[in-house]
Protein backbone atom coordinates (compact mmCIF):
# COMPACT_ATOMS: atom_id res chain seq x y z
CA UNK A 1 0.00 0.00 0.00
CA UNK A 2 2.90 2.21 0.53
CA UNK A 3 4.22 1.75 -3.58
CA UNK A 4 3.57 5.21 -5.52
CA UNK A 5 0.52 4.85 -7.69
CA UNK A 6 -2.15 7.55 -9.65
CA UNK A 7 -5.20 4.70 -8.77
CA UNK A 8 -4.51 1.71 -6.94
CA UNK A 9 -7.18 -0.58 -7.76
CA UNK A 10 -7.87 -3.30 -5.25
CA UNK A 11 -11.56 -5.88 -6.04
CA UNK A 12 -12.36 -9.43 -5.38
CA UNK A 13 -14.50 -11.92 -3.08
CA UNK A 14 -15.86 -11.71 -0.18
CA UNK A 15 -13.21 -11.64 3.20
CA UNK A 16 -10.48 -10.57 1.07
CA UNK A 17 -9.79 -7.67 3.72
CA UNK A 18 -9.58 -4.72 0.82
CA UNK A 19 -11.37 -2.60 3.15
CA UNK A 20 -10.01 -3.00 6.42
CA UNK A 21 -6.12 -2.73 4.49
CA UNK A 22 -6.71 0.49 2.86
CA UNK A 23 -8.81 1.78 6.00
CA UNK A 24 -5.65 0.71 8.31
CA UNK A 25 -2.83 2.21 5.93
CA UNK A 26 -5.00 5.39 5.69
CA UNK A 27 -4.97 5.80 9.37
CA UNK A 28 -1.11 4.95 9.79
CA UNK A 29 -0.73 7.28 6.33
CA UNK A 30 -2.58 10.38 8.23
CA UNK A 31 -0.30 9.75 11.53
CA UNK A 32 2.90 10.54 9.70
CA UNK A 33 1.94 13.73 7.53
CA UNK A 34 -1.19 15.62 7.16
CA UNK A 35 -3.23 14.31 4.60
CA UNK A 36 -6.93 15.38 3.29
CA UNK A 37 -8.96 11.94 2.53
CA UNK A 38 -11.85 11.99 0.90
CA UNK A 39 -13.88 8.65 1.56
CA UNK A 40 -16.63 8.41 -1.37
CA UNK A 41 -19.46 6.19 -2.88
CA UNK A 42 -22.21 6.80 -5.27
CA UNK A 43 -24.95 7.07 -3.12
CA UNK A 44 -24.49 8.06 1.02
CA UNK A 45 -27.79 8.63 2.54
CA UNK A 46 -26.41 9.06 5.91
CA UNK A 47 -22.90 8.08 7.83
CA UNK A 48 -24.05 4.86 8.40
CA UNK A 49 -23.41 4.14 4.63
CA UNK A 50 -19.87 5.18 4.54
CA UNK A 51 -17.05 3.71 5.43
CA UNK A 52 -17.07 6.23 8.86
CA UNK A 53 -17.79 3.07 10.97
CA UNK A 54 -15.06 0.93 9.88
CA UNK A 55 -12.33 3.85 10.42
CA UNK A 56 -13.89 4.22 13.99
CA UNK A 57 -13.86 0.96 14.80
CA UNK A 58 -10.09 0.50 14.07
CA UNK A 59 -9.54 3.54 15.58
CA UNK A 60 -10.59 1.92 18.49
CA UNK A 61 -8.98 -1.72 17.71
CA UNK A 62 -5.26 -0.20 17.84
CA UNK A 63 -5.98 2.81 20.67
CA UNK A 64 -4.96 5.79 18.26
CA UNK A 65 -5.63 8.32 20.35
CA UNK A 66 -4.06 10.86 18.39
CA UNK A 67 -7.70 10.61 16.46
CA UNK A 68 -10.33 12.45 17.28
CA UNK A 69 -13.83 11.75 16.00
CA UNK A 70 -16.79 13.95 15.01
CA UNK A 71 -19.88 13.20 13.84
CA UNK A 72 -19.21 13.44 10.55
CA UNK A 73 -15.29 13.87 10.05
CA UNK A 74 -12.45 11.95 11.76
CA UNK A 75 -9.43 14.32 12.47
CA UNK A 76 -5.80 13.63 13.30
CA UNK A 77 -4.80 16.18 16.65
CA UNK A 78 -1.16 15.98 15.79
CA UNK A 79 -1.14 16.05 11.73
CA UNK A 80 -3.95 17.85 10.93
CA UNK A 81 -5.35 15.05 8.71
CA UNK A 82 -8.93 14.92 8.11
CA UNK A 83 -11.13 12.25 6.84
CA UNK A 84 -14.19 13.30 4.85
CA UNK A 85 -17.52 11.62 3.67
CA UNK A 86 -19.36 12.25 0.73
CA UNK A 87 -21.60 10.76 -1.38
CA UNK A 88 -21.43 11.45 -5.29
CA UNK A 89 -24.95 11.32 -6.45
CA UNK A 90 -25.50 13.95 -4.25
CA UNK A 91 -23.27 16.36 -4.88
CA UNK A 92 -23.05 18.95 -7.98
CA UNK A 93 -20.01 19.63 -10.17
CA UNK A 94 -19.40 22.40 -7.93
CA UNK A 95 -19.16 20.58 -4.99
CA UNK A 96 -16.95 17.52 -6.33
CA UNK A 97 -14.92 20.54 -7.62
CA UNK A 98 -13.93 21.40 -3.54
CA UNK A 99 -12.46 17.55 -4.29
CA UNK A 100 -9.54 19.55 -5.53
CA UNK A 101 -7.16 19.88 -2.75
CA UNK A 102 -7.37 16.14 -1.93
CA UNK A 103 -3.93 13.79 -1.72
CA UNK A 104 -6.09 10.82 -1.79
CA UNK A 105 -9.76 9.61 -2.45
CA UNK A 106 -10.94 6.29 -1.08
CA UNK A 107 -13.73 5.02 -3.45
CA UNK A 108 -15.79 2.41 -1.96
CA UNK A 109 -18.41 -0.18 -3.09
CA UNK A 110 -17.03 1.01 -6.55
CA UNK A 111 -19.15 -1.42 -8.49
CA UNK A 112 -22.07 1.27 -8.23
CA UNK A 113 -20.23 4.32 -9.51
CA UNK A 114 -21.55 5.62 -12.64
CA UNK A 115 -19.45 6.55 -15.53
CA UNK A 116 -20.83 10.26 -15.31
CA UNK A 117 -19.45 10.34 -11.71
CA UNK A 118 -16.14 9.22 -12.70
CA UNK A 119 -15.83 11.81 -15.68
CA UNK A 120 -16.27 14.35 -13.19
CA UNK A 121 -14.02 12.74 -10.19
CA UNK A 122 -11.42 11.84 -11.64
CA UNK A 123 -9.81 15.10 -13.35
CA UNK A 124 -10.84 16.93 -9.94
CA UNK A 125 -8.33 15.19 -7.99
CA UNK A 126 -5.37 17.17 -9.40
CA UNK A 127 -3.27 17.71 -6.47
CA UNK A 128 0.77 17.03 -7.00
CA UNK A 129 1.16 13.13 -6.16
CA UNK A 130 -2.78 12.58 -5.22
CA UNK A 131 -4.00 8.87 -5.68
CA UNK A 132 -7.46 7.71 -5.97
CA UNK A 133 -7.94 3.64 -4.28
CA UNK A 134 -10.61 1.77 -5.37
CA UNK A 135 -11.77 -1.18 -3.47
CA UNK A 136 -14.60 -3.19 -5.05
CA UNK A 137 -16.73 -6.30 -5.50
CA UNK A 138 -17.00 -6.41 -9.22
CA UNK A 139 -20.82 -6.97 -10.01
CA UNK A 140 -21.13 -6.81 -14.24
CA UNK A 141 -18.55 -7.64 -16.59
CA UNK A 142 -19.50 -4.08 -17.91
CA UNK A 143 -18.96 -1.96 -14.07
CA UNK A 144 -18.20 1.46 -15.22
CA UNK A 145 -14.76 2.07 -13.24
CA UNK A 146 -14.11 -1.61 -14.64
CA UNK A 147 -13.94 -0.36 -17.91
CA UNK A 148 -12.65 2.85 -17.56
CA UNK A 149 -9.83 1.67 -15.07
CA UNK A 150 -8.66 -1.44 -14.51
CA UNK A 151 -9.70 -3.83 -17.50
CA UNK A 152 -6.88 -1.68 -19.38
CA UNK A 153 -4.52 0.02 -16.98
CA UNK A 154 -1.28 2.20 -17.19
CA UNK A 155 1.67 2.14 -15.40
CA UNK A 156 0.42 4.67 -13.43
CA UNK A 157 -2.18 1.86 -12.26
CA UNK A 158 -2.03 -0.70 -9.99
CA UNK A 159 -4.54 -3.68 -10.18
CA UNK A 160 -4.60 -6.32 -7.74
CA UNK A 161 -7.49 -8.87 -6.90
CA UNK A 162 -7.52 -10.03 -3.25
CA UNK A 163 -9.12 -12.83 -2.43
CA UNK A 164 -9.87 -14.65 0.93
CA UNK A 165 -7.23 -17.03 0.52
CA UNK A 166 -4.83 -13.62 -0.04
CA UNK A 167 -5.96 -12.39 4.06
CA UNK A 168 -3.69 -13.65 6.20
CA UNK A 169 -6.34 -12.73 8.98
CA UNK A 170 -9.36 -14.36 7.50
CA UNK A 171 -10.81 -17.00 9.92
CA UNK A 172 -10.64 -20.43 9.51
CA UNK A 173 -14.79 -20.40 9.96
CA UNK A 174 -14.64 -18.09 6.92
CA UNK A 175 -12.79 -20.71 4.90
CA UNK A 176 -14.95 -23.46 5.50
CA UNK A 177 -17.88 -21.19 4.51
CA UNK A 178 -16.07 -20.39 1.01
CA UNK A 179 -15.65 -24.21 0.94
CA UNK A 180 -18.72 -25.30 1.40
CA UNK A 181 -20.24 -22.62 -0.77
CA UNK A 182 -17.90 -24.39 -3.66
CA UNK A 183 -19.31 -27.61 -3.12
CA UNK A 184 -23.08 -26.67 -2.56
CA UNK A 185 -23.06 -23.76 -4.49
CA UNK A 186 -20.56 -23.31 -7.69
CA UNK A 187 -22.34 -21.10 -10.14
CA UNK A 188 -22.39 -18.47 -7.04
CA UNK A 189 -18.71 -19.50 -6.09
CA UNK A 190 -17.18 -17.38 -8.33
CA UNK A 191 -18.98 -14.66 -7.99
CA UNK A 192 -19.42 -14.13 -3.68
CA UNK A 193 -15.88 -15.21 -3.43
CA UNK A 194 -13.43 -14.88 -5.90
CA UNK A 195 -14.69 -11.28 -7.15
CA UNK A 196 -15.67 -12.58 -10.64
CA UNK A 197 -18.66 -10.28 -12.57
CA UNK A 198 -22.25 -12.13 -12.12
CA UNK A 199 -22.41 -15.08 -14.24
CA UNK A 200 -25.73 -15.62 -16.16
CA UNK A 201 -27.15 -18.66 -14.59
CA UNK A 202 -30.37 -19.54 -14.31
CA UNK A 203 -31.60 -17.37 -12.17
CA UNK A 204 -30.97 -14.44 -14.04
CA UNK A 205 -33.91 -13.40 -16.45
CA UNK A 206 -32.01 -11.64 -19.13
CA UNK A 207 -28.29 -12.33 -20.38
CA UNK A 208 -26.04 -10.12 -20.83
CA UNK A 209 -24.94 -11.77 -24.15
CA UNK A 210 -28.14 -10.84 -25.64
CA UNK A 211 -28.32 -7.59 -24.40
CA UNK A 212 -24.70 -6.74 -25.42
CA UNK A 213 -25.65 -8.29 -29.06
CA UNK A 214 -28.46 -5.47 -28.96
CA UNK A 215 -25.92 -3.15 -28.86
CA UNK A 216 -24.79 -3.63 -32.10
CA UNK A 217 -25.63 -1.17 -34.65
CA UNK A 218 -28.09 -3.38 -37.42
CA UNK A 219 -30.98 -1.50 -37.90
CA UNK A 220 -30.71 2.01 -39.62
CA UNK A 221 -34.39 2.54 -39.87
CA UNK A 222 -37.81 1.05 -39.38
CA UNK A 223 -41.87 1.92 -40.14
CA UNK A 224 -43.18 0.74 -37.32
CA UNK A 225 -44.88 2.65 -34.84
CA UNK A 226 -43.49 4.56 -31.83
CA UNK A 227 -44.22 3.60 -28.73
CA UNK A 228 -43.08 5.37 -25.78
CA UNK A 229 -42.86 3.86 -21.67
CA UNK A 230 -42.65 6.27 -18.96
CA UNK A 231 -41.85 5.65 -15.84
CA UNK A 232 -42.72 8.32 -13.70
CA UNK A 233 -40.19 9.07 -10.32
CA UNK A 234 -41.62 7.87 -7.02
CA UNK A 235 -38.80 8.72 -4.80
CA UNK A 236 -35.99 11.73 -4.35
CA UNK A 237 -33.52 9.73 -6.11
CA UNK A 238 -35.22 7.98 -8.68
CA UNK A 239 -35.68 9.51 -12.21
CA UNK A 240 -38.71 10.09 -14.38
CA UNK A 241 -37.42 8.72 -18.00
CA UNK A 242 -38.85 8.36 -21.21
CA UNK A 243 -38.58 5.18 -23.85
CA UNK A 244 -38.76 5.65 -27.55
CA UNK A 245 -39.09 2.00 -29.09
CA UNK A 246 -40.45 1.85 -32.75
CA UNK A 247 -40.60 -2.48 -32.79
CA UNK A 248 -36.98 -3.84 -32.79
CA UNK A 249 -35.50 -0.42 -32.39
CA UNK A 250 -35.57 1.18 -29.38
CA UNK A 251 -33.69 4.60 -30.58
CA UNK A 252 -33.57 7.11 -27.36
CA UNK A 253 -33.90 7.46 -23.50
CA UNK A 254 -34.92 11.12 -22.03
CA UNK A 255 -34.14 11.47 -18.32
CA UNK A 256 -35.26 13.81 -15.94
CA UNK A 257 -34.67 14.70 -12.46
CA UNK A 258 -36.59 16.53 -9.58
CA UNK A 259 -39.94 16.99 -11.93
CA UNK A 260 -43.20 18.17 -10.96
CA UNK A 261 -46.67 16.08 -11.78
CA UNK A 262 -47.23 19.09 -14.05
CA UNK A 263 -43.63 19.26 -15.36
CA UNK A 264 -43.60 15.88 -16.10
CA UNK A 265 -46.92 16.21 -17.87
CA UNK A 266 -45.77 19.17 -20.00
CA UNK A 267 -42.94 17.42 -21.38
CA UNK A 268 -45.23 14.58 -22.23
CA UNK A 269 -47.61 16.96 -24.14
CA UNK A 270 -44.31 18.40 -25.61
CA UNK A 271 -43.55 14.81 -26.57
CA UNK A 272 -46.62 13.97 -27.74
CA UNK A 273 -46.80 16.66 -30.16
CA UNK A 274 -43.70 16.45 -31.57
CA UNK A 275 -42.88 12.97 -31.78
CA UNK A 276 -47.16 11.44 -32.57
CA UNK A 277 -46.67 8.28 -30.65
CA UNK A 278 -49.08 5.56 -31.41
CA UNK A 279 -48.73 4.91 -27.62
CA UNK A 280 -47.53 6.00 -24.14
CA UNK A 281 -47.74 3.25 -21.43
CA UNK A 282 -46.94 5.06 -18.03
CA UNK A 283 -46.69 3.53 -15.16
CA UNK A 284 -49.27 5.29 -13.20
CA UNK A 285 -48.51 4.18 -9.25
CA UNK A 286 -47.02 6.71 -6.80
CA UNK A 287 -47.13 10.39 -9.12
CA UNK A 288 -47.95 8.68 -11.78
CA UNK A 289 -51.61 8.64 -11.65
CA UNK A 290 -51.51 12.81 -11.36
CA UNK A 291 -49.72 12.90 -14.54
CA UNK A 292 -52.26 10.67 -15.96
CA UNK A 293 -54.93 12.47 -14.85
CA UNK A 294 -53.32 16.20 -16.47
CA UNK A 295 -52.61 14.64 -19.89
CA UNK A 296 -56.10 13.02 -19.68
CA UNK A 297 -58.11 16.50 -19.20
CA UNK A 298 -55.83 17.51 -21.75
CA UNK A 299 -57.18 15.25 -24.48
CA UNK A 300 -54.78 12.87 -24.72
CA UNK A 301 -56.76 10.02 -23.54
CA UNK A 302 -56.69 8.00 -26.92
CA UNK A 303 -53.02 7.84 -26.66
CA UNK A 304 -52.04 7.12 -23.10
CA UNK A 305 -52.76 3.97 -20.91
CA UNK A 306 -52.25 3.82 -17.20
CA UNK A 307 -49.95 0.80 -16.28
CA UNK A 308 -49.90 -0.92 -12.55
CA UNK A 309 -46.69 -2.75 -12.08
CA UNK A 310 -48.45 -4.64 -9.89
CA UNK A 311 -51.84 -5.15 -11.34
CA UNK A 312 -52.86 -8.67 -12.61
CA UNK A 313 -51.25 -9.95 -15.76
CA UNK A 314 -52.58 -10.52 -18.95
CA UNK A 315 -51.96 -13.64 -18.98
CA UNK A 316 -52.23 -14.92 -15.52
CA UNK A 317 -51.27 -18.25 -15.89
CA UNK A 318 -48.10 -17.15 -16.65
CA UNK A 319 -47.21 -14.22 -14.91
CA UNK A 320 -47.52 -13.73 -11.06
CA UNK A 321 -47.92 -9.71 -12.01
CA UNK A 322 -47.41 -6.97 -15.10
CA UNK A 323 -44.21 -6.14 -13.64
CA UNK A 324 -43.01 -10.20 -14.53
CA UNK A 325 -44.74 -10.18 -17.85
CA UNK A 326 -43.79 -7.07 -19.07
CA UNK A 327 -39.97 -8.18 -18.20
CA UNK A 328 -40.33 -11.33 -19.50
CA UNK A 329 -41.17 -9.71 -22.87
CA UNK A 330 -37.95 -7.81 -23.07
CA UNK A 331 -36.50 -11.39 -22.49
CA UNK A 332 -37.87 -12.61 -25.79
CA UNK A 333 -37.99 -9.26 -27.54
CA UNK A 334 -34.34 -9.51 -27.18
CA UNK A 335 -33.91 -13.55 -28.28
CA UNK A 336 -36.22 -12.69 -31.34
CA UNK A 337 -35.39 -12.34 -35.24
CA UNK A 338 -34.26 -9.51 -36.68
CA UNK A 339 -32.14 -9.13 -34.00
CA UNK A 340 -33.75 -6.01 -32.22
CA UNK A 341 -31.29 -2.83 -31.37
CA UNK A 342 -31.16 -1.05 -28.30
CA UNK A 343 -29.10 2.26 -27.61
CA UNK A 344 -25.89 1.42 -25.85
CA UNK A 345 -26.11 2.35 -22.52
CA UNK A 346 -24.17 1.07 -19.32
CA UNK A 347 -26.52 1.60 -17.31
CA UNK A 348 -29.44 0.57 -19.10
CA UNK A 349 -26.88 -2.87 -19.70
CA UNK A 350 -26.70 -3.08 -15.69
CA UNK A 351 -30.56 -2.15 -15.07
CA UNK A 352 -31.39 -5.25 -17.60
CA UNK A 353 -29.51 -8.37 -16.65
CA UNK A 354 -29.59 -7.32 -12.75
CA UNK A 355 -33.21 -9.00 -11.80
CA UNK A 356 -33.24 -11.99 -11.12
CA UNK A 357 -36.61 -14.36 -11.79
CA UNK A 358 -38.75 -16.93 -9.51
CA UNK A 359 -41.87 -18.56 -9.39
CA UNK A 360 -44.16 -18.76 -7.08
CA UNK A 361 -46.95 -22.26 -5.95
CA UNK A 362 -48.27 -21.85 -9.26
CA UNK A 363 -45.26 -22.03 -11.36
CA UNK A 364 -45.86 -18.55 -12.60
CA UNK A 365 -42.95 -15.90 -13.52
CA UNK A 366 -42.18 -13.40 -10.61
CA UNK A 367 -39.23 -11.22 -10.16
CA UNK A 368 -37.16 -10.23 -7.16
CA UNK A 369 -38.64 -6.80 -5.55
CA UNK A 370 -37.36 -3.40 -6.61
CA UNK A 371 -36.25 -2.64 -3.25
CA UNK A 372 -33.51 -5.90 -3.45
CA UNK A 373 -32.32 -4.57 -7.36
CA UNK A 374 -32.11 -0.78 -5.85
CA UNK A 375 -29.56 -2.19 -3.01
CA UNK A 376 -27.48 -4.19 -6.42
CA UNK A 377 -27.26 -1.23 -8.37
CA UNK A 378 -27.43 2.08 -5.68
CA UNK A 379 -30.81 3.28 -7.76
CA UNK A 380 -33.76 2.38 -9.06
CA UNK A 381 -33.89 0.49 -12.81
CA UNK A 382 -35.95 3.72 -13.99
CA UNK A 383 -34.19 3.05 -17.56
CA UNK A 384 -35.14 -0.60 -17.60
CA UNK A 385 -38.93 -0.46 -16.79
CA UNK A 386 -39.64 2.65 -19.26
CA UNK A 387 -38.35 0.13 -21.36
CA UNK A 388 -40.55 -2.62 -19.93
CA UNK A 389 -43.61 -0.33 -19.95
CA UNK A 390 -43.60 -0.43 -24.06
CA UNK A 391 -44.43 -3.75 -23.87
CA UNK A 392 -47.62 -3.62 -22.01
CA UNK A 393 -49.84 -4.03 -24.55
CA UNK A 394 -49.69 -5.22 -28.02
CA UNK A 395 -49.18 -2.68 -30.65
CA UNK A 396 -50.53 -3.79 -34.20
CA UNK A 397 -47.27 -3.25 -35.79
CA UNK A 398 -46.50 -4.61 -39.64
CA UNK A 399 -42.98 -2.28 -39.66
CA UNK A 400 -40.08 -3.16 -41.64
CA UNK A 401 -36.74 -2.34 -40.20
CA UNK A 402 -34.10 -1.37 -42.77
CA UNK A 403 -30.44 -2.74 -41.94
CA UNK A 404 -27.25 -1.36 -42.39
CA UNK A 405 -25.54 -3.43 -44.94
CA UNK A 406 -28.02 -5.94 -45.92
CA UNK A 407 -30.99 -4.08 -47.14
CA UNK A 408 -34.66 -4.73 -45.51
CA UNK A 409 -35.74 -7.20 -43.76
CA UNK A 410 -37.60 -10.27 -46.07
CA UNK A 411 -41.50 -9.38 -46.11
CA UNK A 412 -41.76 -13.24 -45.38
CA UNK A 413 -39.67 -12.95 -42.09
CA UNK A 414 -41.33 -10.21 -41.16
CA UNK A 415 -44.63 -11.90 -41.27
CA UNK A 416 -43.47 -14.96 -39.53
CA UNK A 417 -41.81 -12.74 -36.84
CA UNK A 418 -45.26 -10.91 -36.45
CA UNK A 419 -47.73 -14.42 -36.53
CA UNK A 420 -45.31 -15.61 -33.79
CA UNK A 421 -45.64 -12.93 -32.10
CA UNK A 422 -49.66 -12.09 -31.79
CA UNK A 423 -49.81 -16.20 -31.05
CA UNK A 424 -47.67 -15.54 -27.98
CA UNK A 425 -50.06 -12.65 -26.96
Amino acid sequence: MTQKYRIKFYYGGRAGGKSYAFADSLLFLGRQKKLLIACLREIQDSMRDSVYKLLCDRISSYGLSDYKVFEDKIENKITGTRFIFKGLREQDIQKIKSLEGVDIAWIEEAQTITSGSWKILEPTIRKDGSEIWISMNRLYENDPLWKAVAARPDKRTLVLKVNYYDNPFCPEEIKLQAERCRREHPENFGHIWLGEPLSQSGCRLISSQSVQRAFEKTIMSTTSPLVIGLDIARFGDDRTVFCFRKGRLCYKFESFEAQSNVDVANIATNIINEYKPRRIFMDIGGQGAGVFDILKDRGFGEIIRGIYFGEKAIKTDRYFNRRAEMWDKIARWLEEKPQPQLVEDDELFNELVSVDKKYDNRGRLMLENKDEIKKKLGRSPDKADALALTFAEPIYDYGIPKLYNSGSVSVEDIFKYQSRRHEDW
